[in-house]
């Protein structure tokens, strides 16, 4: 039978691997208290690691419409950030995430008057990520897991070890995927552009 991608139960056993407990065979319903504690770290870890942003978890120019009575625009739970783009940037808006809904500070208000576009970061199921964001979240959880329960300098050592070379592999896994390029940042592009900013501006 070839290999398939890690599961949550995967993760949790290699957390309890690695204190030295032996594996289970179900996450649902289980009495073991240590199991629940790597799940629960799992979980948290994940979050963390998505809320981030990353290439496979980000939606661009998602339509952010405000309701047609309370002019509120809602959020769904799993959005971890949002922020404005393209045609909104010139408007006079600062937007946050408040609760599970959007906030303009500048203006001090929940309402919207139109529909906007922004950038949405999403938390997504463990078993919705790609492989090696599943191997890092893993392998970093582990080594939290580890940390917490154990505390031992050497065990810590070799866990980071672990984690940086999967960070490694998800940094390259996300520079692959997403084409990157300098001219996606503005900052660094004004700079590559300043000549013909230049002869735009004196022609």
């Amino acid at each position: 039978m070839g290999l398939s991608k890690t599961t949550e139960l995967d993760a949790v056993n290699i957390m309890l691997s690695n204190i030295g407990e032996s594996p289970v065979n179900s996450l649902t319903n289980n009495p073991n208290a240590d199991v629940a504690m790597a799940h629960n770290i799992l979980k948290e870890v994940s979050r963390e690691v998505q809320s981030a942003g990353w290439h496979f978890n980000t939606d661009l120019e998602v339509p952010l419409v405000p309701d047609t009575i309370t002019k509120h625009i809602s959020i769904t739970t799993n959005t971890a950030r949002v922020d404005l783009e393209g045609v909104n940037v010139k408007t006079d808006l600062d937007i946050v995430i408040r609760g599970e809904k959007l906030y303009d500070r500048k203006n001090r208000t929940y309402e919207f008057t139109e529909t906007l576009k922004g950038t949405v970061v999403y938390l997504m199921d463990y078993t919705d990520l790609p492989e090696v964001a599943r191997r890092f979240i893993a392998i970093r959880a582990a080594r939290i897991y580890n940390d917490r329960l154990l505390g031992a300098e050497k065990h810590h050592m070799f866990n980071l070890r672990d984690e940086q070379q999967s960070w490694m592999a998800l940094r390259e896994y996300e520079m692959d995927t997403a084409d990157y390029s300098i001219f996606d940042n503005y900052d660094v592009y004004r700079v590559v552009d300043r000549d013909d900013v230049v002869r735009r501006i004196t022609t």
